[in-house]
């Protein structure tokens, strides 16, 4: 398996007559590792986020679709796994190479990957795994939900770790740049919030554009990184640039 653990993999392609397309980004080396063993006219399935919203989950398929064929790498089937087909998910892994864990509500998706199964299923597969923001969140072993909605931070019902998929030990945060400075409940997301649960762990918060590519017993990033551990945040990662972790 070659496992990609992004923020955000896609950017904006302008074209010629001024419209501006969405493709995979090549900031840091991304969509040039994404070739890399790719087999022409192979299958893609996404697995969903929020699995009966239906029509969310047409308009990503579309777009993902779009995304594959702007940046030169066009697939021939991309399949998005939701209520309708989840129990066709076994046979659609078997037929794709690529899956891609969608991003969205984190807490969402991972109930989802429990229902169908996914831990088990995705386990021997031996094609390429992207997973993009909650998707790569749902990777680790035990996945660090970074309170997201209204409420959900002042909940005491509200489970910030859960079991993931276990295909990585790194507890991933997406959009750091967007996030960073973020006010939950009256309360800064990072300083009041993030920090103390990082308190015993360590957490990789990603800007988008840079990612984790995991092959043959390596987990190297890729891009700007920052490490928060014990409460404290440490830049780890530049962009162009890459370490081992």
């Amino acid at each position: 398996m070659r496992l990609f653990l992004t923020s955000s993999p896609c950017s904006p392609y302008p074209q010629a007559d001024g419209r501006i397309l969405y493709g995979y980004t090549r900031e840091n080396g991304f969509l040039e590792r994404l070739r890399e063993g790719w087999e022409p006219g192979c299958s893609c399935v996404m697995i969903s986020s929020d699995p009966a919203d239906f029509a969310g989950n047409d308009r990503m398929r579309g777009e993902f679709q779009g995304f594959f064929e702007i940046s030169g790498i066009p697939v021939k089937r991309l399949v998005m796994c939701d209520e309708r087909n989840e129990r066709d998910l076994a046979r659609l892994l078997g037929e794709s190479r690529i899956v891609i864990l969608a991003g969205g509500h984190v807490p969402t998706q991972n109930a989802f990957f429990r229902r169908i199964g996914l831990k088990e299923l995705i386990g021997t597969y031996e094609g390429t795994v992207m997973g993009i923001s909650a998707g790569t969140m749902n990777c680790a072993g035990i996945v660090y939900a970074q309170p997201e909605l209204a409420g959900e931070s002042t909940d005491p019902a509200y489970r910030r770790f859960l079991e993931g998929l276990g295909l990585t030990d790194l507890m991933i945060l997406p959009h750091y740049q967007n996030v960073k400075d973020s006010v939950l409940d009256g309360k800064r997301l990072m300083e009041d919030i993030t920090y103390p649960d990082s308190m015993g762990r360590v957490f990789y918060a990603l800007p988008d554009g840079s990612y984790v590519l995991v092959e043959h017993g390596r987990q190297v990033l890729w891009g700007e990184a920052y490490r928060i551990k014990d409460g404290s945040p440490e830049k780890i990662g530049c962009r162009g640039e890459s370490v081992v972790l």
